[in-house]
């Protein structure tokens, strides 16, 4: 199962899925970050936290433990 925090640089990745629970995985949703959306890898930081990325046209910053809640449709 691939997640957002294994995206890599320059890469364009599909959700097919938020997972979590309550508060937490409205927040990710409230951020844009919906099944079926489309997501651009735009940096990492150097520790690898948090990501930046492009969700529906905005930039978004999202930290290490919330991308590890966003599943990637394979092979898209």
């Amino acid at each position: 199962m691939r997640t957002l925090r294994d995206a890599r640089v320059g890469e364009t990745v599909k959700v097919e899925k938020v997972a979590g629970e309550g508060a937490i995985k409205r927040r990710i949703m409230d951020m844009g970050i919906t099944k079926n959306v489309e997501i651009y890898i735009r940096k990492i930081a150097p520790l690898g936290d948090p990501v930046e990325v492009t969700v529906r046209g905005y930039e978004l910053s999202v930290r290490k433990s919330d991308a590890e809640m966003v599943i990637l449709k394979e092979g898209e």
